[in-house]
């Protein structure tokens, strides 16, 4: 099985796209990682999270305002020789954004950010209450740097 990287952005962008939640890898003071499960939008070059206003990746991004987010699209297991177990693989395409994190804290981007990010889940016409976008952190993550990967390519698919 071969891996392949990924270098034409609309086929990154596409498996971003598919991704149901990203991973967002944080240090902290330690310097130990801390990685959580978050949801996300893709716009331009730019990845837009949310969360409460409290907790500790808030701490650990107001501290050091840098991220690596790993996005993983499929998870399909192939093999060469099903008799072989050296030649299993788990056939998948995986995304790293590094960037700066910059908080949205203007209430009209606040709320854009957010609807955009809920267009990545829902095609609903949502609304939101002033009170909840002052309720709700909302960061930007310029992609400083993106590589991709294609995993558990067969020969003949390459």
């Amino acid at each position: 099985m071969k891996t392949i990287e990924l270098t034409d952005r609309a086929e990154i962008e596409a498996a971003i796209g598919r991704c149901p939640y990203c991973m967002l890898g944080l240090v902290d003071k330690e310097g130990k990682p801390y990685v959580v499960p978050m949801n996300f939008a893709w716009e331009d070059g730019h990845v837009f999270l949310h969360s409460g206003r409290e907790g500790k990746k808030v701490e650990l991004l107001e501290a050091e305002p840098v991220a690596s987010l790993t996005f993983c699209d499929g998870a399909e297991l192939v093999w060469m020789h099903r008799e072989m177990a050296c030649s299993y693989s788990m056939k998948s395409r995986s995304v790293l954004v590094r960037g700066k994190v910059s908080a949205i804290t203007d209430p009209a981007e606040k709320r854009r950010a957010l609807l955009l990010l809920m267009r990545h889940y829902t095609q609903e016409e949502l609304r939101m209450s002033d009170v909840a976008v002052r309720g709700v952190c909302v960061w930007r993550v310029e992609a400083e740097e993106i590589t991709a990967r294609s995993f558990g390519n067969r020969p003949s698919e390459l």
